[in-house]
């Protein structure tokens, strides 16, 4: 007995080996391949069902921002000769539902001056009725035509209120604005034309500045080095359109105390703030002889419009320590929309593309 048990032992193993080989091993594979075919078609079903928009607001690791960069890429730099500016006859006009906010505001100014308040000055401004980009025919160099109407600061400030309820329980943003067309919305809406500049020294510090607690539109946040809105009274003498290149040499007088002769001053790519709907002409300049320390000297001894800014920051220009400023806890979440954008193109500019976004991607992967 004892024999044919140990035979029947024998042959049960001999069997289980050859089930083993004749069947288990298949069966193994038959469920590897369909477990790896299954993943990746649940993988290529999640690719067909994604979707984007074709446009995207400018982000860098967790900061994400309201700026379109609409035209431009950092790189190459556009000509003044390539912007034509037309400026329209007809001046903004509220709608009937919001045109009393800006009657509100000219009777609050009003109270204020009479109580000993410093008034705000209703100063002359444009509106943007469209920006449209073209190509020329031959080298694909971008032409970049404005189109602005007349409009005033109340106007602007009335139209800043986009998520103000008006009678029928709608919002500006709600009734005038695609979510889908970041570029259409009306002239009304787009009171605000300014230029700001990534101002670098001699000694390769790029300024940064902290607007003022003072100022009425975003007090407090980190700026561009130079922020100037664009003046219908001041930048257009007789009834000749205004100049960017010259509006950012004003911004560069009156915010820094810099003449034209000391920097260079490229236009490098024009962006959107797509919620405030405020437009920008952003500039990089680079000082020819002065550095930080001739800067903040020529500085001490008189700035025009010294009371917009409360600090500024002097930043190593490189691209690893600019990004990690831009991401620094203390600053990530208190940037003005349009400034990283800003900063990030004038890199682009000066080091170009791959070194910048290879820097920025070993910083955010760190983070």
């Amino acid at each position: 007995m004892g024999g044919i048990d140990v035979a029947n032992g024998v042959v049960g193993a001999v069997l289980g080996m050859l089930f083993a080989v004749l069947f288990q091993q298949p069966l193994q594979n038959g469920l590897y391949r369909l477990r790896t075919r299954s993943t990746r078609a649940v993988r290529t079903l999640r690719q067909r069902e994604e979707s984007s928009p074709a446009w995207r607001t400018f982000s860098l690791g967790p900061l994400h921002t309201s700026a379109l960069i609409v035209e431009g890429d950092g790189e190459s730099s556009i000509s003044a000769e390539s912007v034509y500016i037309q400026v329209l006859d007809e001046e903004i006009e509220l709608p009937s539902d919001m045109a009393g906010w800006r009657t509100e505001l000219e009777e609050e100014n009003t109270r204020g001056r009479t109580e000993g308040r410093t008034p705000m000055w209703n100063g002359p401004r444009y509106a943007v009725e469209s920006l449209d980009v073209s190509r020329t025919a031959l080298d694909e160099h971008p032409e970049v035509h404005l189109r602005l109407r007349p409009t005033d600061y109340f106007t602007f400030l009335a139209a800043q209120q986009l998520d103000r309820r008006l009678p029928d329980g709608t919002s500006p943003r709600s009734r005038y604005l695609d979510p889908d067309d970041p570029l259409s919305a009306p002239a009304f809406l787009q009171c605000s034309f300014a230029v700001n500049i990534a101002v670098v020294t001699a000694d390769d510090m790029v300024v940064v500045s902290r607007r003022s607690d003072r100022v009425r539109m975003a007090p407090g946040v980190w700026n561009s080095s130079v922020n100037e809105g664009m003046s219908r009274h001041i930048d257009s003498s007789g009834r000749s359109a205004p100049d960017l290149h010259a509006v950012a040499r004003r911004g560069m007088r009156e915010e820094l105390s810099l003449e034209p002769h000391e920097y260079s001053l490229e236009l490098l790519a024009f962006v959107l703030d797509t919620d405030k709907r405020h437009w920008s002409a952003h500039f990089y300049a680079k000082l020819k002889d002065l550095t930080r320390e001739g800067l903040q000297t020529r500085m001490s001894r008189g700035v025009a419009d010294r009371w917009e800014h409360q600090t500024i920051d002097y930043v190593p220009f490189r691209p690893a320590t600019v990004v990690k400023y831009m991401l620094r806890a203390d600053r990530v979440h208190r940037w003005a929309p349009l400034a990283p954008a800003l900063f990030h193109l004038a890199l682009v500019h000066v080091y170009s593309r791959t070194p910048v976004e290879r820097a920025t991607a070993q910083i955010v992967r760190r983070m």
